[in-house]
């Protein structure tokens, strides 16, 4: 990033988590003064390993709006990543409510107030649902079919409005399918691939939900963490939306045959009850935007993602 981001003071919230911790280690690599702020629901310390001394950590939530207007106004650019993902938000519509919309509210208003160079609102390509058109473009129709996927573009629709006639400078991206090293195989929020590479490094047959003809948009996280960073940085970015994604469509039944080729296992998945936020049947996004306006393009493809995701896997089990 030609240091740009050196002796930055950048604020992280949700910075414990899977995303956040890996966009920390990169900012920290890039020299930039981090502060993380996590109220730990499903963050944890762990993610942070290795860097001590290197960032500032808040135990706090974003809830706390007190707490939110002064971190945020000791701060550059801000990364707000803090959010209750779409299994929690399902079960609990309140507490996504709380954290994701008047979380999110807070965040912007304290960076409105601040007059910080830039926040960067990470948003999700839930919105779209079962979107009407695929590959699903940024201009698409939304189509919210979970709480969360309302509170996400609720938190998009702040950042619209509340930049608008102001001098704050907001970028959104929509992340799809994050997966890769650190990725907590323990926490029941995981995502797919997570849990898949879990039981079949046990000698135990993946679990899909459904058929598993379900189509996603997975995404390695190397490749989301850059999209995130360039959106801090470009002039271009700024009061833009841009899909962070790999534009392949992938089913749930192939990513359970590449991860256990990966392993070589040779068993049949188990197939499961559906859960009531697997709403959507296929997911694949159009990342033109990104590619035009950031010059980014997903660098990381599944098959080489899952091998370095086994070959983390490996490495924590034996420690």
């Amino acid at each position: 990033m030609n240091d740009l981001f050196t002796k930055k003071r950048v604020l992280v919230t949700g910075g414990a988590g899977f995303i956040g911790a890996n966009l920390v280690r990169r900012l920290c690599a890039e020299g930039a003064q981090v502060t993380v702020l996590d109220d730990f629901f499903t963050g944890k310390l762990e993610n942070l390993r290795g860097l001590d001394g290197r960032y500032a950590l808040v135990r706090g939530s974003v809830v706390d709006r007190a707490l939110v207007t002064d971190q945020v106004g000791k701060h550059q650019i801000v990364f707000h990543l803090a959010a209750r993902n779409i299994i929690a938000s399902t079960k609990n519509p309140y507490e996504d409510y709380e954290a994701n919309i008047g979380g999110t509210l807070n965040v912007v208003l304290a960076a409105r107030a601040a007059r910080i160079e830039r926040l960067v609102y990470t948003s999700s390509v839930s919105v779209y649902g079962n979107a009407r058109t695929l590959p699903a473009s940024e201009d698409d129709p939304v189509n919210l079919l979970t709480p969360y996927a309302v509170s996400k573009f609720a938190g998009e629709g702040y950042c619209r409005a509340l930049s608008t006639g102001s001098d704050l400078a907001v970028a959104v991206v929509r992340y799809s399918n994050v997966f890769g090293p650190g990725q907590d195989p323990t926490n029941p929020y995981c995502g797919v691939v997570s849990r898949f590479m879990t039981r079949v490094s046990q000698g135990l047959p993946p679990e899909i939900y459904g058929d598993g003809k379900q189509t996603r948009d997975f995404t390695f996280i190397d490749d989301a963490i850059d999209a995130t960073l360039l959106a801090a940085l470009a002039p271009a970015a700024v009061g833009k939306v841009f899909n962070v994604g790999s534009s392949v469509e992938t089913d749930v039944n192939t990513l359970a045959r590449l991860v256990l080729e990966l392993y070589g296992l040779q068993k049949a998945p188990t197939h499961i009850e559906k859960r009531d936020i697997d709403t959507v049947a296929r997911r694949v996004v159009n990342t033109d935007r990104i590619r035009r306006v950031l010059g980014w393009a997903p660098g990381v493809a599944l098959d080489e993602g899952l091998r370095r995701t086994q070959a983390w896997f490996a490495e924590s089990q034996v420690k």
